[in-house]
């Protein structure tokens, strides 16, 4: 049994506070009096832990404070609501009944019956304190709440039921009803799983007076693009329905429901019905996933020692192994107190250290397992003297741990060319010993070696990943310096040193012959070889244009910079995220601002660098002998490389178009085209598609997709809640995303953008003293995050580098299996 009082703390009777309340509009009825806090507690009502039983009963109260006929939309909420639980299997059928006196809630008999309360009220002050105390009481029996539509507006005094709603409407907010889209984030909950991804419908959309995405589970947001949301808006995060644990029980909101005709919905019924069989514990469901407060962060790694990396290198990359170890890598880049050499008359210009590290998770030790000498330290300073070349990549063997084999790539510095300022990118196989955690560098079994020109910086690209079928994935920068372009395409084709452009990424990402710029595909052999699978975008074997002017390696094209790649082993599909040009701001001359980019990749294609960008917004070409003068727009349906330093196909596949993209102005910009295609390109008629993310400064982090493994039993594994969701970042934490978000199967692979998205800043937090500067991101098997922050200067490693892990808090579904009204699932 369950005795309760109203706690004085949660409820306050102040005159000036009821004064804001009704000022900032959460009633919809006159304003009751005011009146102070109760002491002694209001009720010591026993109610029945939890209330209800298997014979389940829901109480629909739509009791209002404003006088007169009952609104026509209590009727229809009390027809569709006895239908549901009239419908589905039996054993998730529910007796209804219907009241608007509110002493029901003062009678501990009569409430302990009930699996769950539903409010349709019309707002206003509908329970007197003791009444309010009895529903207090109730809830934390282990009660369940909904809340529909102006619900939000009952209790305008009383801070322990905006805490059971989890907002309140602000002033302002649509008063007429509208057709909008509303995004359905999660695909787990029984409210919302059976619901289209992009649920479009009308109704009369609430605005917030406090967002309270991260104090509750958002199930679903509307999309304010959609419609007109008013002076009130909340802005692309828009909580339209929510739930939570509260006070011992379960409490869900819709913000839905304010129309006649939403009762009539099919869907809409779905919506309601899954909110009451987890209210009413029929069925468990996890509404604690985006509660950021369920996530702690913590940085594994301590500082350096002086002059020494004995923890962290410059951080680059990292890769979980499946007994919980991290390797980690440096890219090459020297502590801030080492030498940096940039002459190139000596013999040492830019040698470094790329140190693989190794992070046991059983000892909370780290061991420095190896270093390569590596083409990567000249520091800081213009194109033509910083470097980005290095250690670049890591990836571990699918029989890892049978082998031992550890994936490399990187640029060694003993290959340099110092002459004509050239050198070799390699992949190669190692061999870790797993009983020291040392690296046997005398083990290299070089796979895959090219060229790359290192007069100029930049643009390594590095990261690597598998699928399920044994086929590694590599992912190259096009090695071109942008500072010849004026920061739009990087298509100026007469710098050069000594023969070989460093300015022209026809000559690299869009070359059919060039291994640079590309996301390639091989799969390794046991002896250090390797095959090509079927299916790349050539075969190395095309006889058009001559012959001889493809490489079999290439899977994409097209990209400029992807750091970071990953593979989805469930479908096997590519991810990746690449950093664009320089310019700030469009031109209506050589095309669009600097587009940093996201992609969904199902098959072999072209992604468009560098003559698209975004979904297919073309540059201009370049002028010869004066590449500053302007000649057409290149045709991303048919795109032709006719670079003086092509060496491939003239005739290009067609390009892709991306899924995120996104500049200075905002996420996913586009402009009116005309006839042939063609943006305008002028700033003021932009639009954009994905107003959750912005740039600025900006060098996207492509992520993982998180999995769901209901058989780990790793208490720190992040919820089934982001199973399939796509993690998207960016090295910078200002308005740069991290989010995490979900895209259409059915459209992704074409281009299609992401139907919705969620915030990660305050789980994988921002600023100085959390993750500020996200260098790579991936999930152990401990399910688990684990994240590198590069730290605050570049080219170098300081205090701030570390290894970190976000680990989930929250716990599993509620109720507990126990508790379940008619017994497990």
């Amino acid at each position: 049994m369950h005795l309760r009082g109203l706690s004085t703390k949660r409820r306050t009777w102040v005159a000036g506070v009821a004064a804001g309340v009704v000022a900032a509009g959460l009633m919809s009825a006159p304003a009751a009096t005011a009146r102070p806090a109760p002491d002694p507690p209001l009720t010591t009502m026993s109610i029945k832990s939890p209330p209800g039983g298997a014979n389940v009963r829901v109480l629909i109260f739509h009791g209002s404070a404003a006088a007169g006929e009952e609104s026509p939309l209590v009727n229809a909420g009390i027809e569709a609501i006895e239908k549901i639980g009239l419908s589905g299997p039996a054993e998730q059928r529910f007796a209804v009944t219907a009241t608007k006196d509110a002493s029901v809630f003062t009678d501990e008999t009569r409430l302990s019956r009930f699996n769950a309360v539903v409010f349709l009220t019309g707002g206003g002050d509908v329970l007197d304190p003791e009444q309010e105390a009895g529903l207090e009481a109730y809830m934390e029996a282990g009660g369940g709440f909904v809340g529909v539509h102006d619900a939000a507006r009952a209790e305008p005094y009383s801070d322990w039921f905006t805490g059971l709603i989890g907002a309140r409407p602000a002033s302002a907010s649509p008063a007429s009803a509208q057709r909008a889209v509303v995004e359905v984030g999660d695909r787990r909950h029984p409210a919302t799983k059976e619901l289209p991804l992009q649920w479009k419908r009308p109704d009369k959309w609430l605005n917030w007076a406090k967002n309270p995405s991260g104090e509750v589970h958002t199930v679903a947001r509307v999309r304010e693009s959609s419609y007109r949301p008013g002076a009130g808006a909340n802005g692309w995060d828009h909580p339209v329905s929510w739930c939570r644990d509260y006070d011992g029980g379960r409490s869900f909101y819709t913000g839905m429901g304010g129309t006649v005709s939403s009762y009539d919905e099919t869907d809409f019924r779905s919506h309601l019905r899954g909110a009451l069989l987890w209210t009413t514990r029929l069925v468990q469901a996890d509404c604690k996933a985006t509660i950021t407060g369920n996530y702690k962060a913590e940085r594994l790694t301590r500082p350096n020692q002086p002059g020494q990396n004995d923890q962290i290198g410059e951080p680059h990359g990292l890769v979980t192994a499946p007994d919980g170890r991290v390797l980690y890598i440096g890219r090459g880049g020297a502590d801030s107190s080492q030498p940096v050499v940039t002459d190139w008359n000596d013999p040492n210009v830019g040698k470094g250290k790329g140190e693989i590290h190794v992070y046991d998770p059983k000892t909370r030790q780290v061991t420095l397992a190896g270093a390569l000498t590596v083409f990567g330290n000249k520091g800081g300073g213009d194109e033509l003297t910083k470097v980005e070349e290095g250690l670049l990549g890591i990836e571990l063997d699918p029989r890892f741990e049978d082998n031992g084999w550890v994936y490399l790539h990187y640029t060694p510095h003993a290959r340099i060319d110092r002459d004509k300022r050239m050198a070799e990118r390699r992949v190669s196989r190692f061999t870790l010993d797993p009983a020291t955690n040392k690296l046997d560098l005398g083990s290299e079994k070089v796979l895959l070696k090219w060229p790359v020109q290192i007069h100029s910086c930049c643009h390594a690209g590095g990261g690597m990943a598998w699928d399920s079928k044994g086929n590694l994935y590599i992912a190259t920068g096009d090695n071109n310096s942008s500072g010849f372009s004026g920061g739009y395409s990087g298509n100026n084709p007469e710098p050069n040193y000594k023969g070989v452009s460093f300015a022209d990424a026809r000559r690299t990402a869009g070359n059919t012959n060039n291994l640079n710029g590309k996301i390639l595909r091989i799969h390794p052999e046991p002896d250090g070889t390797y095959t090509l699978p079927e299916g790349n975008l050539f075969t190395g074997e095309e006889s058009a244009e001559g012959g001889g002017k493809t490489r079999g390696e290439i899977y994409v094209m097209g990209v400029r910079n992807p750091a970071r790649i990953s593979v989805d082993k469930q479908t096997d599909v590519l991810y990746a995220g690449w950093v664009g040009p320089d310019a700030g701001a469009p031109s209506t001359t050589w095309g669009p601002a600097k587009y940093d980019t996201f992609a969904v990749i199902t098959k072999a294609s072209n992604r468009g660098w560098p003559y698209c960008m975004g979904n297919k917004q073309p540059y201009r070409d370049r002028n010869l002998p004066d590449p500053s003068k302007p000649l057409g727009w290149y045709d991303c349906d048919h795109p032709k490389n006719e670079s003086p330093n092509n060496d491939g196909l003239v005739n290009l596949p067609p390009v892709t178009g991306n899924n995120i993209w996104y500049s200075p102005q905002g996420g996913a910009p586009d402009f009116p085209r005309d006839a042939n295609g063609v943006p305008s390109y002028k700033q003021e008629e932009a639009t954009y598609a994905l107003p959750w993310l912005k740039g600025g400064g900006q060098a996207a982090m492509n992520g993982p997709v998180y999995r769901y493994d209901a058989e780990n039993t790793s208490a720190a594994k992040w919820p089934a809640y982001l199973d399939g969701k796509w993690f998207v970042g960016d090295f910078y934490d200002a308005d740069q995303p991290r989010n995490a978000v979900l895209t259409d199967p059915k459209n992704h692979g074409d281009g299609g953008l992401p139907v919705h998205s969620e915030s990660l800043k305050k789980i994988v937090p921002i600023g100085n003293d959390g993750i500020k500067n996200l260098m790579d991101w991936k999930f152990g098997p401990d399910g688990a995050l684990y994240v590198l922050d590069y730290g605050r200067g570049f080219f170098t490693s300081d205090a701030k580098s570390a290894l970190w892990r976000v680990t989930y808090t929250g716990g599993g579904p509620t109720p507990a299996a126990g508790q379940l009204a008619r017994g497990t699932q």
